[in-house]
């Protein structure tokens, strides 16, 4: 079977409810938004505001960790916010394919909420991953109907299940991104614990198809890897262009069989299929 051939049976399994959609930055991306679409972006634009050391320059997530050591967290959420409340741009034809499909969950790991947009109103849910900074509560997630009204846990009811692993950079929200916000993530996550329940369910014998992510971190390759765990065998990642030695390891080590081309052609493939 040609790669173009096994994206589009991977396609048609998410629709199917049989396989689950992981959504990178790059799929972000294509809204066109003003807001950042790569790590290294958002990096870019935090460390425009407030100067880094040499040694965390670059690093998405130690450069947040020096802004809220040293200008503490409320700088850190006003820069972020403010960069994802901007207009989120154009239509994005993956979030609108997934809106338009609903199955029953959707890992989506950047900080925006062009998915969320894109679902509008219906019978689905949001869980989002929570910053422990200022809390003195024992919790990792916080669960949304499709109105954005909290409610105590995901519901088994829900059409789809929209997860966000690292939060939603958004005024009235909270996110993860600075190491500290990782540490107690990071210790449990071995043992499932800050992975919610009815994501667990949800995700039990379904491989995933991993769309605009790269792996070229320890931090994307542990979530990926916990998110994963105990779900089905048969991943599929498109991935154009080279590959680091540790993205290349990875994908082995998941047994991910990996598409070498751009989301042009995930996007050209959904044309197809909805014609």
């Amino acid at each position: 079977m040609s790669d173009l051939n096994l994206l589009e049976q991977a396609l048609d399994e998410v629709a199917a409810g049989k396989r689950i959609a992981y959504l990178g930055p790059e799929v972000s991306a294509l809204s066109g938004g003003d807001w950042p679409a790569t790590p290294e972006r958002l990096c870019a634009l935090i460390e425009a505001q407030v100067r880094a050391p040499r040694r965390a320059t670059g690093n998405l997530w130690s450069v947040a960790q020096f802004v809220e050591s040293r200008k503490f967290r409320a700088t850190l959420n006003a820069i972020v916010n403010a960069a994802f409340d901007a207009a989120s741009g154009n239509a994005n034809p993956i979030h609108d394919w997934l809106a338009h499909i609903r199955p029953p969950m959707v890992v989506d790991t950047w900080y925006d909420d062009g998915l969320l947009q894109a679902f509008g109103g219906g019978n689905w849910g949001l869980v989002q991953g929570v910053s422990r900074n200022g809390e003195w509560i024992d919790l990792f997630t916080r669960s949304y109907d499709a109105a954005g009204t909290e409610v105590e846990a995901p519901d088994p009811a829900w059409e789809t299940l929209i997860y966000k692993p690292h939060g939603l950079g958004k005024t009235g929200s909270s996110f993860l991104m600075s190491d500290s916000d990782y540490v107690e993530v990071l210790t449990e996550i071995d043992i499932q614990r800050p992975i919610p329940e009815e994501v667990q369910k949800r995700r039990t014998g379904l491989p995933f198809l991993f769309l605009g992510c790269r792996f070229d971190d320890q931090m994307l390759r542990t979530f990926a890897r916990q998110i994963a765990k105990r779900s089905g065998t048969g991943h599929i990642a498109v991935m154009p262009g080279s590959l680091t030695r540790m993205e290349g390891r990875f994908l082995n080590e998941m047994n991910m069989k990996r598409l070498d081309m751009p989301l042009k052609t995930v996007k050209d493939a959904l044309t197809i299929s909805q014609t």
